[in-house]
């Protein structure tokens, strides 16, 4: 399932009753009719029409899945969108780079220790009263994991560091 792009020449074979309680505007079977498409994607496709009234806004969708009703094809696209922001948060915040190993349970169990990682760094945030962003404590925590100090003391060390200004490292461009 996918959103239909304006550009794709298609042509309507059926138009399938549909409840616009639901939401669906129009549940149709189309070919496409592209000048190479039939040539290569011969079978016929379902085109649904979708209005988010939440939203204000009309979308089309294209799948080949003629068992499920076009609410429930809708429902999923919405659902497939909440998954796709939810890997966007994990790839912002929890820090996996790549994954050490492609089967299901390898990527399950690297996820759900990033998770526990974001979370007990969370609970010790709150804990401690630190007041830098979550992204800003898991990378100190990061350059200073092997040191034998309290948290808070680290992220006293990093403030006072920070302190001394951006260009503490930096060779100065004049000598005013």
């Amino acid at each position: 399932m996918s959103r239909l792009k304006k550009s794709i020449l298609w042509k309507r074979r059926y138009s399938h009753e549909i409840d616009k309680a639901t939401g669906v505007r129009s549940d149709q079977t189309i070919i496409l009719t592209g000048k190479n498409t039939p040539k290569y994607y011969p079978q016929p496709l379902r085109r649904i029409h979708f209005y988010a009234a939440e939203r204000d806004k009309h979308l089309i969708f294209i799948t080949n899945n003629f068992e499920l009703s076009a609410a429930t094809i809708a429902k999923l696209y919405k659902m497939r969108w909440k998954i796709e922001l939810f890997f966007k948060w994990i790839k912002q915040n929890l820090r996996i780079k790549t994954f050490f190993g492609y089967n299901e349970n390898a990527l399950k169990t690297q996820v759900w220790i990033a998770v526990c990682t974001y979370l007990i760094v969370a609970i010790i945030r709150k804990e401690q009263k630190i007041l830098q962003p979550m992204s800003e404590i898991l990378q100190v925590l990061g350059i200073l994991q092997f040191e034998k100090r309290p948290i808070s003391e680290l992220f006293m060390a990093f403030d006072s560091d920070n302190q001394k200004g951006d260009d503490a490292n930096s060779l100065p461009l004049f000598n005013l």
